[in-house]
């Protein structure tokens, strides 16, 4: 066995390298004078560094010493790659790296997730909750299990200890079976591209090898009809038969996503798949995360809204030069957080800091606190120096409740120091904390301050406090958090501010500019997103936004999805003041499919994938806001936007979002954390600006490939046609000849024609995403008529020369470069075989035809606007193109024998050289017009698409023609329900649902 593959993880690497390396060797024999040579080395040193980081990603985790719980030995050392399900281990309070996933069964544990979520923030594991249960564990613990899992990969930063004994934890799963494996599996094996141009180049390339195949046939012929050797016919057959097919057609379509990668790195913007910038460039949707992409990572503290007496008090906002007032809003802000001091600096949740940091209190690093059931660990508060001045010495946060997405609340069970009283705090989403208040210590006007706010884009949390009547020999860890959080009073409105970070509007708007659809896709409440939707110009100022509230069924009531106009968004109509469930209220469209967006959250959509699934492509089309949704819903959200035929860009900045930015077809993380190595791109500027970069860098890539593509196509077929009009007469190009268009031009032209730039302005349509399309088979087709027009004109006209002799030996110019005379048959006999094939009028003729018809193709397809910039920009490719022509002009025109001897060239008169540049002339003209002012022109192919009546044939084109002649869409201000299970099925009248 080799070493290191004993490990299911490493086993995988092993495979996979030595797959790559297999795969590597052969396309480096195939692929000849590829455009990639100069990329190989500094490709194969990323690659190695990748491999090697993912390689010490897995091996980490093998050599952790970890002690097990044996049944037989006691507690005993061993490595953890030979941990298995079922074991029972120890965490000692030692910081440690997780081999394994494992679902703690005694104890807490404070773990950095950043490996795996891109979260840097500390995340509190607690206890599985009835572990003597008979049912299965994940059944207890609903949908928060993940709060009692320890991942594999992730650090465990403190262990604390029960009252049972240490902390200890059951292996769930290992290798590949673990989060850190499903992670590593899907970097070694990531989900296929399924992109058209790929698919693409299989068929181009078949269509070129039935030319090559008609050469191949045409060559036999002609000399086998010639009665030549069959060595000779094979050689010359599969020399026509490769000419039309160059082999580095496949590695040109990766030469611009070469050089894209390596003016991405100088951005500071890292990829690890390239085969997806070319994808960058067909990207018109893009999803981002909110919290930390278009707004800044940290909340500032706005104000706090307090409640007294079932009334809203003073607002008392931060700054403040008098500090926050002792009360029961000051031991809520003080006590009712997860903070941690973990080398002598707190750390935690964003919102936690800034709550805590507002009343100037401060936490003991570790404490131990006395409560009624004994001594017990206890994080411990105490008022700062500039805190101010409270009648206790300090507060005991016993027990945490913690905080998780799905029940959007936590509480903390504290205790004065000094007193017996026990005291419950509570914090979460208003709406959810004023569910477990006495309505009548609730505001009357609770809801409308609440919008009062969202609607401004500030974050909103409600704080909520209760006194517990507790038996005096009660351990706080057992209380049941259902009792507990019951009979509360409710204490004020925490008022957070999130601001826009100043790139973020710009950024927008550009890609508006550019008809790229931005959506956001946010964990924050539904109306502060909204608000922040519209502050960042996502939602135009007079578009109408319609909030979908979709429930899912309740006994023999089916699910049921209500349309409702956001306030702010007012209809062309005065809404109905009662809404029934049979009337219907539309909003006048005006023609624009664009003046609405739709706005939901994260159980609205998912109630929509299960009940209304019908609806949902309707949704998409026009939803801009999702709210509430968890790491799943977001790549759910995502992959329906692709069945849509959308190229989907997500960019969140790790937190949550690993999920979607591996399913997006570009994937970009603004976190340096090591999750970053699951997205294919990553930006160190935390910024949405890397998002118009990238598919501006990979529009320049799409285009750039296609030029190549196009460049060797017609590179080979030029080839292709003065090779077959010279075999008509048994001749063929010489070595240097030969040699010439091959490296000094074609290797060069292909090296640096990529070199050119992105354009610095998003177009507002995309480049086309298809080898198999008209303006490029045109383009190709076209040229290639050119090409055949000008050489057989070439070929022909040299004939009828006054000069011209079949074949011919004379390579001298007379004096003055006067018509020369025909050579004697006595010349022509002893003229040996291998220049008899070479030397000829028609060569002389054709070379400087499809060399010079080279270097203008690679002139006319370096196209520079609007997808990339001037040609005259790329100055290595501007002057190697002035240098080639150059070239060529002087080995054709110069009057010296040693070069026309070296050349294999026969000396023809002034008069036809001129004949032959100005054939080269009128065509550089005719296909420069043809290329830039026919192909190239948008508005032409839109005229030519409107007469055939072409329509697009992605399906959220077809959507969209399909809701333009909905008069009834969108629905507003009416409730439908799902179809009913019995046999009576209700039926919206406003559309007809269609599976």
């Amino acid at each position: 066995m080799y070493p290191g593959t004993e490990n299911p993880l490493h086993l995988g690497l092993f495979c996979k390298r030595v797959q790559e390396s297999w795969i590597t060797g052969r396309q480096q024999h195939v692929s000849q004078h590829t455009p990639q040579i100069w990329s190989w080395p500094d490709r194969g040193r990323t690659e190695n560094q990748q491999s090697t980081k993912l390689h010490d990603l897995v091996e980490e985790h093998n050599k952790v010493q970890v002690t097990v719980c044996t049944k037989n030995e006691g507690f005993k050392e061993l490595e953890s790659h030979y941990l298995v399900p079922g074991d029972v281990f120890l965490l000692d309070g030692k910081k440690l790296s997780l081999p394994c996933d494992a679902v703690l069964i005694d104890g807490s544990c404070i773990v950095n997730e950043g490996m795996l979520t891109g979260e840097s923030i500390p995340v509190m594991k607690t206890l599985l909750p009835f572990t003597e249960s008979p049912e299965p564990w994940k059944t207890h613990s609903m949908e928060d299990y993940r709060r009692h899992v320890l991942f594999c990969g992730t650090e465990v930063i403190q262990a604390k200890s029960s009252g049972r004994g240490p902390a200890r934890a059951v292996v769930l799963q290992t290798g590949f079976n673990t989060a850190k494996g499903d992670l590593v599996r899907s970097i070694l094996y990531p989900r296929p591209l399924n992109f058209q141009l790929y698919r693409d180049a299989f068929k181009f390339i078949v269509g070129l090898s039935a030319i090559g195949v008609l050469g191949l046939i045409y060559t036999v012929c002609v000399f086998t009809y010639h009665k030549k050797p069959v060595a000779d016919v094979v050689a010359m057959a599969l020399l026509l038969l490769t000419a039309a097919v160059p082999p580095a057609i496949p590695a040109a379509l990766t030469t611009g996503t070469v050089y894209a990668q390596r003016r991405l790195k100088k951005k500071k913007i890292f990829c690890i798949t390239p085969q997806r910038i070319n994808i960058c460039g067909q990207i018109n949707l893009v999803c981002f995360d909110k919290t930390g992409t278009l707004t800044e990572d940290g909340l500032d503290l706005w104000g706090i809204l307090p409640s007294e007496g079932s009334r809203f008090q003073k607002i008392h906002k931060f700054p403040s030069s008098t500090p926050l007032p002792w009360g029961p809003v000051c031991g809520a802000m003080a006590s009712c957080h997860s903070l941690v001091v973990l080398d002598k600096k707190i750390q935690g949740d964003p919102l936690d800091l800034k709550m805590f940091e507002g009343t100037h209190w401060e936490i003991e690093e570790s404490s131990t606190a006395r409560d009624r059931a004994g001594a017990t660990d206890a994080c411990i508060v105490r008022p700062g120096p500039n805190a101010s001045s409270a009648p206790v010495e300090g507060i005991a946060i016993l027990h945490q409740f913690p905080f998780s997405s799905g029940l959007q609340r936590m509480s903390v069970v504290s205790q004065k120091i000094g007193e017996e009283q026990y005291d419950l705090y509570m914090k979460g989403a208003p709406e959810t904390v004023s569910s477990f208040c006495r309505q009548e210590t609730v505001p009357s006007d609770f809801l409308e301050e609440l919008k009062t706010y969202t609607s401004q884009g500030f974050r909103v949390i409600a704080l909520a406090h209760k006194v517990l009547s507790l038996p005096e020999d009660v351990d706080v860890s057992d209380l049941e958090r259902e009792e507990a959080e019951s009979g509360l009073e409710f204490l004020g409105l925490l008022v957070m501010e999130n601001r826009l970070k100043p790139e973020t509007k710009p950024v927008l708007r550009e890609l508006a500019a550019a008809r790229i659809r931005s959506i956001m896709v946010t964990g924050d409440n539904l109306q502060t997103a909204v608000t922040v939707a519209r502050n960042a110009d996502m939602i135009h100022e007079a578009s109408k936004v319609i909030i979908v509230e979709a429930s899912e069924p309740e006994g023999s009531t089916p699910a049921s999805i209500a349309w409702r106009l956001a306030e702010g968004s007012k209809a062309s109509a005065a809404a109905p003041t009662e809404v029934c469930a049979n009337t219907q209220e539309k909003i006048t469209l005006g023609g624009e499919s664009s003046n609405y967006h739709f706005a939901m959250n994260g159980k609205s959509y998912q109630v929509l994938v299960k009940h209304f699934y019908s609806l949902l492509p309707k949704i998409l089309l026009n939803a801009t806001v999702f709210a509430r949704m968890s790491p799943s819903q977001k790549s759910s959200l995502v992959e329906e936007l692709q069945k849509l035929d959308y190229y989907v860009g997500m960019c969140g900045d790790g937190a949550n979002d690993c999920g979607a930015l591996k399913m997006a077809h570009a994937g970009i993380s603004l976190s340096e954390q090591e999750a970053s190595v699951a997205s294919p791109f990553t930006s160190q500027i935390p910024n949405i600006q890397c998002v118009p970069e990238l598919i501006r860098e990979g529009r320049a890539a799409l285009v750039a490939s296609f030029a190549v593509v196009k460049y060797l196509t017609l590179y080979g077929l030029i080839q292709f046609v003065g090779t077959a009009l010279l075999f008509w007469q048994l001749q063929i190009f010489g070595n240097y000849q030969y040699l010439i268009q091959d490296m000094v031009i074609t290797l060069l032209v292909c090296l640096t024609m990529s070199l050119t730039e992105a354009y610095p302005k998003l177009a507002p349509y995309r480049p086309p995403g298809q080898l198999i399309s008209p303006p490029l088979l045109l383009s190709v087709i076209l040229n290639v008529c050119f090409t055949i027009a000008m050489q057989t004109c070439g070929f022909l006209l040299v004939k009828k020369q006054p000069w011209y002799v079949a074949l011919a030996s004379w390579r001298h110019c007379s004096l003055g470069n006067q018509t020369l005379p025909p050579a004697s048959p006595g010349e022509n006999s002893t003229s040996s075989s291998d220049h008899s094939t070479v030397l000829s009028y028609e060569g002389t003729t054709l070379w400087p035809l499809s060399s010079v018809n080279c270097i203008i193709v690679a002139f006319v397809f370096s196209k520079g606007k609007p997808f990339r910039k001037p040609i005259y920009t790329n100055y290595v490719f501007s002057a190697l193109l002035t240098l080639q022509l150059a070239t060529c002009l002087f080995l054709f025109l110069a009057d010296m024998d040693a070069v026309y001897s070296g050349m294999q060239f026969l000396c023809t008169p002034v008069i036809w050289r001129v004949y032959v540049l100005l054939m080269l002339l009128v065509t550089f003209c005719v296909s420069f017009f043809t290329e830039d002012v026919l192909l190239q022109n948008k508005h032409l192919w839109m005229l030519i698409k409107a007469c055939v009546g072409y329509q697009s044939k992605s399906q959220y084109r077809k959507w969209q023609r399909m809701l333009q002649r909905d008069p009834n869409w969108p629905p507003v201000n009416t409730k439908d329900f799902a179809a009913r299970s019995t046999a009576e099925v209700y039926i919206n009248p406003s559309y007809e649902h269609r599976d």
